[in-house]
């Protein structure tokens, strides 16, 4: 079994790969994800969320480290530099992730990061003038939401 750092280490290191298979591996039956775009996912759309987003990258660029983890949960800090699809507007996000651990995969992996900031990238002006609402801020998620279940809807993921 791997310990919780490798764990941590096997996801970000597939991620740069876009290998959403290994990604999916890494995470419990019973997972959970949150950030604030993607908020409480269960382990089914974690796994296509992963899948969808590792897809979609064509100019990736991820890097991961201050990695630490004891046997039940763990960090990291990691960054990721891509073209945000819906605008092909350069972004450079930059997230705290943490994790809780069972049986050796996770259970519970949380990444924060602030949104407004990457708004002002991925949208632009709207981004700058309105990402700090929560009126913007609920339509970036719901927009999501609604691509995550597209995603998992279309014949090829099933």
């Amino acid at each position: 079994m791997i310990k919780p750092e490798g764990i941590i280490h096997k996801l970000y290191t597939s991620f740069q790969i876009k290998d959403w298979k290994t990604m999916q591996s890494c995470y419990h039956e019973e997972a959970t994800f949150s950030d604030p775009v993607f908020q409480n996912l269960n382990s089914k759309e974690v796994k296509a969320m992963w899948h969808m987003l590792a897809a979609a990258a064509q100019d990736l660029k991820v890097i991961f480290g201050d990695v630490k983890a004891s046997d039940k949960e763990g960090s990291c800090q990691w960054q990721a530099w891509y073209k945000f699809s819906r605008t092909g507007k350069p972004v450079h996000n930059i997230i705290e992730a943490r994790f809780e651990f069972m049986e050796g995969q996770i259970l519970r992996h949380t990444d924060t990061f602030d949104l407004w900031r990457w708004s002002r990238m991925a949208l632009g002006a709207p981004g700058v003038l309105l990402g700090w609402t929560p009126v913007i801020k609920n339509r970036i998620r719901a927009a999501a939401r609604k691509g995550l279940i597209r995603f998992m809807e279309h014949p090829q993921y099933k």
